[in-house]
């Protein structure tokens, strides 16, 4: 049983995400690009645990189901924010559970630490080796997954307050660690440059903040199953045995590939980034270091080793695509959520079973009949890998290019097409009513 899975996902209780995120919309989301499996996101959250046991049935397996057969297992992401090693850290956590009755556990722990009510990733000034501690004390089949690994802020490997390792992280608890998920800005091949982390299972997940096709699945892994169960799918994550591959943005497509400021629109290269001593020529400030220049720090593997074969024995094989929508977005030169986007979008859906069939298996011949060359011609080199990508940076993303042109991205991506949402104005008001100005 082959099975394209998302296990890092958000409701409309966290921060920063469509208010339109509901069981009935992931589900029928996740089926047009293509999963068979999500994460149900934000399960501390008391009014979205409410939803997902109204919405979703325990059958034994550790596996949930909706009422039309979709599969759900119970997921949240947790940040902590505390002090080790006379530095400042803050880490984001996924963590994945076998029951409701084990995630009421983890929400009683939680809650003793601080609050849950306020956003689907609370936040706890706990280290990870007392959370880890702590989740093991519960259940020994909770698992946790260091999420966007090297995003600068908010990764394990983070340039501003990660670790140089995951045994520095979690300390002896990190026996329990198996897992780390790549982030849209790093893919398995940078972390293979670390023989650190050969020990690990690689992973892709979405971390999205919204059910549309070019957030949920955008990152994704795939695993095999004789059957699915929360057995066989930490077993996986344990061990590697089922799980097949993952798909990957190019990392250029992340946020924080490159080194620079996003105000004074400065992007640097490791190399560009040396030449100016990390310091921003506009305002005078540190860079923010972003992943591929956080790699090249911890790496002692070099790039052309690994190209030449040097990677961790049972290291998976990856994808490197885009959502369908940015390629649309490209050709039409039109942003994602337009409505010349979707109405090509739906036109070419027909061709195939979901959004990735079409991305990955149907023939350059049908797409030139329905989609014409140009369409055709960046899905073929979306499947090849080869799309010129402009790096994203200090939290811009990265966007194809071709012949000059570049994605138009609407401002409303990760809410509703066609209406613009303030973002800021939104943490803002949510930092008012928790108390919490100063994590962000």
């Amino acid at each position: 049983m082959r099975i394209i899975a998302d296990l890092h996902i958000h409701s409309r209780f966290s921060r920063a995400c469509s208010s339109e995120l509901t069981i009935i919309n992931l589900e029928k989301w996740a089926r047009i690009k293509g999963l068979g499996l999500l994460g149900t996101g934000d399960f501390s959250h008391p009014e979205w645990v409410v939803e997902l046991k109204e919405k979703l049935r325990e059958d034994g397996t550790g596996i949930l189901r909706t009422e039309s057969g979709f599969a759900f297992v119970l997921q949240n992401e947790i940040s902590l924010i505390y002090t080790q090693g006379g530095k400042g850290r803050r880490i984001h956590l996924v963590i994945l559970a076998p029951s409701f009755a084990v995630v009421d556990k983890i929400t009683d722990y939680l809650k003793s630490k601080g609050r849950v009510d306020y956003d689907g990733r609370p936040i706890f000034n706990i280290s990870c080796i007392e959370f880890a501690k702590a989740m093991k004390n519960i259940s020994e089949e909770i698992e946790i997954i260091p999420a966007h690994a090297w995003t600068p802020w908010f990764g394990i490997f983070g340039s501003k307050t990660g670790f140089d390792s995951i045994e520095e992280a979690f300390g002896d608890q990190s026996r329990y660690i198996h897992a780390f998920e790549t982030g849209l800005s790093s893919d398995p091949e940078m972390n293979w440059r670390l023989t650190k982390l050969d020990k690990y299972r690689i992973v892709s997940f979405s971390d999205s903040h919204s059910f549309w096709p070019w957030r949920i699945g955008r990152e994704a892994t795939v695993f095999d199953f004789k059957e699915l169960t929360y057995q066989s799918l930490i077993n996986a994550l344990r061990t590697g045995e089922g799980l097949v591959e993952t798909f990957e943005v190019d990392p250029g497509y992340g946020k924080y590939h490159y080194d620079g400021h996003r105000l004074c629109k400065i992007s640097f290269s490791p190399e560009e980034s040396k030449a100016h001593k990390g310091i921003c020529p506009v305002c005078k400030r540190p860079l923010t270091i972003g992943v591929l220049n956080r790699v090249d720090e911890l790496a002692d593997r070099t790039e052309s080793e690994v190209r030449r074969g040097a990677k961790p024995a049972y290291a998976k094989p990856f994808k490197k695509i885009i959502p369908l929508h940015d390629l649309l977005a490209l050709a039409l030169e039109s942003g994602v959520a337009t409505k010349k986007v979707w109405a090509k979008y739906y036109e070419i859906l027909n061709l195939g079973e979901n959004e990735f069939d079409i991305l990955l298996n149907i023939s350059e011949e049908k797409l030139l009949q329905a989609a014409g060359k140009e369409i055709a011609d960046l899905i073929m080199k979306n499947r090849r890998g080869e799309l010129t990508i402009k790096p994203g940076y200090d939290g811009e993303y990265g966007v194809p290019v071709i012949d000059g042109r570049e994605i138009i991205m609407d401002s409303s991506d990760d809410g509703e097409p066609g209406k613009s949402a303030d973002k800021k104005e939104v943490c803002e008001v949510k930092k008012t009513q928790t108390g919490l100005e100063d994590y962000f």
